[in-house]
């Protein structure tokens, strides 16, 4: 029996007829999935749970060549139980029959297109990452889970993302219970959603209509990052040089996923540039028209800054704790700032200054919170022109750039999540 185990996705319509159950010795599945179908005489039953404990006795029947179907919502292969079986058995020995996913039924329900799409499961997993792409992406699917839905989301979104709309889709497929809600966030955390929620849409309406797409998935990495300074609206070049952003970014590795600060944010360039690299941002200013201008630059560049007007460290009380941290201001509070910054961090904390005298301060608050800390002093000259068509070498201000970083947890093997 070269392909003794058949996953069957079901979809969001009605349950597999009974031919694709013939000659089965177990029949694996949810019990909802179970309770719909007629099983083959003497066929074997489980009732998905725990995953570890089926997979062993799907081993046994598989060893002595007893045919096992395992019946799956939407389609297995994506964010299904396909992964676990593969790992598992080797993929030659799957019989895999894929069904409608319950987020192309969503975006159908919807006439949208999902090809520009983020998908990301909050299913068994920390919910952070899915409402950082939420954060991020004007167009995101979320599967969802225990203490991962709807209401968990809105709640988190409704503090930094507002304006987004949360389509619910619960129950799809079935005619007498299927409900696809619009909702805003707040709306969405004030509710109990119960079991039947079968994904989770976040849209920003204001971006959701893109280019035609040649690849699947959203927009790709930009062309080039640690723009000009020309590229941003900025007061009296109070604004992170590129050399100095070039280096920042480098060491913040802002990507999907990510929530990045950046503190005393001035212009916003280091915001912008984080989220156009797939992060999502929290920009913290203490002056009215620097807050105008992040937004404006944010707008410019097409990418989506949560903005906090305030004065750190107070300002960073209620907000969620970040992946990285870029301190682009502070002032004699900033060794308190970056202690602050350093002990919420999960990966690391970049700090920029052009006062040496607040280099030791600003170090010790680094290691002090654990971090393993580094730094350099960038200094740099420009081409600039002079009369007579020759070029002169223009030096800029040197800056002290200082990093802290922190050494990575193992994160534990996850358990495979039938879809």
């Amino acid at each position: 029996m070269s392909r003794p185990i058949t996953v069957v996705g079901t979809g969001t319509g009605s349950p597999p007829d009974d031919g694709v159950l013939a000659g089965a010795g177990l029949v694996v599945g949810g019990r909802r999935h179970l309770d719909a179908v007629r099983l083959p005489e003497g066929a074997g039953r489980i009732v998905l749970g725990p995953l570890a404990p089926a997979l062993d006795a799907m081993e046994e029947y598989v060893a002595t060549e007893r045919r096992v179907v395992v019946l799956a919502s939407g389609d297995p292969g994506f964010f299904g139980i396909v992964r676990a079986l593969a790992e598992r058995f080797g993929p030659h020995r799957l019989d895999v029959r894929p069904g409608v996913s319950s987020v192309a039924a969503a975006f159908a329900r919807l006439g949208l297109t999902w090809d520009d799409a983020v998908v990301v499961s909050a299913h068994g997993r920390d919910p952070r990452t899915a409402v950082n792409m939420c954060r991020a992406f004007p167009k995101v699917a979320v599967l969802t889970g225990p203490g991962a839905g709807p209401a968990e989301l809105g709640a988190a979104l409704a503090r930094t993302a507002p304006g987004r709309v949360l389509v619910v889709a619960s129950a799809l497929g079935d005619p007498a219970g299927e409900r696809v809600e619009r909702v805003t966030p707040a709306e969405a955390a004030a509710r109990d959603w119960g079991a039947a929620v079968s994904v989770v849409l976040c849209l920003d309406e204001g971006r959701l209509l893109g280019p035609v797409r040649t690849v699947a998935g959203p927009a790709g990495r930009p062309a080039g990052w640690a723009l000009d300074e020309d590229g941003f609206a900025h007061r009296d070049s109070m604004i992170t040089k590129f050399e100095v952003r070039a280096l920042a970014l480098a060491r913040l590795g802002p990507r999907p996923g990510d929530l990045v600060w950046d503190v005393g944010s001035g212009s916003g360039s280091v915001a912008v540039e984080s989220a156009r690299l797939g992060a999502a941002v929290s920009a913290v200013e203490k002056a009215a028209d620097g807050i105008a201008r992040i937004r404006a630059n944010a707008a410019a560049h097409e990418v989506d800054v949560h903005v906090v007007h305030g004065t750190a460290p107070d300002a960073l009380a209620g907000l969620d704790d970040p992946d990285a941290v870029f301190v682009g201001g502070g002032g004699r509070e900033l060794a308190e700032i970056v202690g602050v910054c350093a002990r919420r961090a999960r990966r690391s904390v970049v700090v920029a200054m052009a006062a040496l005298d607040r280099v030791p301060a600003a170090r010790a608050a680094l290691t002090d919170a654990g971090l393993v800390c580094d730094g350099v002093l960038l200094q740099s000259s420009r081409l600039a022109p002079l009369p007579g068509d020759v070029t002169r070498l223009a030096a800029t201000n040197p800056v002290f750039l200082l990093w802290g970083t922190r050494a990575p947890v193992p994160e534990g093997p996850e358990e495979g999540v039938p879809q």
